[in-house]
């Protein structure tokens, strides 16, 4: 079977700044509240542009920076789980804004984990010989399903997505690593996007206790799979949850001395979207470099998660 890797990278977010002082303005809540308890500043937020508007962009960047053509590309992966249509999928929006011809295009609904899973949809396919370049998309617009009145919530959420361009391989060590997967059905209901007017609410005691007791050893299986330990690698690239989440985690990994993502600060959580953007951000700013090995690991909504060990393009 044929390896996969990622070959470039990237990134949209909306460019509107929503700060801590605006939120003290809608609800009871201010700066010090807010930092200190899951360690946001800012976030952006969409008004006009939808969930496939921002897979658009972000997509284009990538595929821009990969010097693949839009004929090339046979297959579109888009994870969002808050997208209001549904058919046809995001990913066939996609798709047509980008003028990619005949495409397998597909949409994956896993919450906060969508982007490890979207990435290990298209490496499955890459592997297996059903594509030879795909994009993976993650793009969320939380603000469209947050109630603006729930200070536990509101402070949370950001719009954004990020996306990669996964091509086939010869060199397995170079390439996208074996995924490791799963959920915990029984605590599906501690995260929630439901109703006629669909709504984010969460138990976040519930799920802080999740992630902070269980949520490193499924990152280490993650790195065992790949034949891997933690502490050999570049950098930790989380789901951008809550900054009180990120830190132990990273902790508990041995990575606190890594490149470890906090896009959280200035993004807030953009569910699926946050391990592309802030993946993105660090190749971008040059954080992490080309080669660097890094763990990506998405956990929240479901309850489900996915993570795998990749090479930076």
């Amino acid at each position: 079977m044929t390896a996969s890797r990622i070959t470039a990278v990237g990134h949209y977010q909306p460019a509107e700044i929503l700060t801590n002082a605006d939120l003290e303005k809608l609800v009871e809540t201010n700066d010090e509240w807010i930092r200190s308890r899951v360690g946001i500043e800012e976030r952006r937020i969409a008004r006009t542009e939808t969930v496939a508007d921002m897979a658009v962009q972000a997509a284009a960047k990538a595929l821009a920076a990969s010097g693949r053509t839009p004929e090339e590309i046979d297959l579109v992966v888009v994870a969002t789980t808050t997208a209001i249509d549904r058919c046809p999928s995001t990913a066939a929006r996609v798709a047509a804004a980008l003028g990619l011809t005949a495409p397998g295009a597909m949409d994956v609904n896993t919450a906060c984990s969508g982007f490890s899973h979207a990435l290990a949809v298209a490496d499955h396919a890459v592997r297996a010989g059903a594509s030879r370049a795909a994009l993976v998309i993650a793009s969320e617009k939380m603000s469209d399903v947050t109630d603006w009145t729930d200070r536990s919530t509101c402070v949370l959420i950001g719009d954004g997505a990020g996306a990669a361009v996964v091509e086939a391989c010869d060199d397995a060590d170079a390439g996208v690593g074996p995924v490791f997967w799963g959920s915990a059905p029984e605590k599906s209901r501690t995260v929630l996007i439901e109703g006629d007017v669909p709504r984010f609410s969460q138990e976040g005691q519930a799920v802080y206790r999740w992630v902070t007791g269980e949520v490193a050893g499924l990152a280490r299986r993650a790195c065992e799979a790949a034949g891997v330990q933690p502490e050999d690698l570049a950098g930790f690239v989380p789901h951008q949850a809550n900054l009180r989440m990120i830190e132990p985690l990273a902790r508990q990994l041995g990575m606190q001395d890594k490149v470890v993502a906090r896009d959280v600060v200035t993004s807030g959580n953009t569910s699926a979207a946050s391990v592309g953007i802030a993946l993105s951000k660090l190749v971008e700013s040059g954080e992490l470099r080309s080669g660097d090995r890094v763990l990506l690991f998405g956990f929240g909504g479901g309850i489900a998660y996915a993570g795998q060990v990749v090479r930076v393009p």
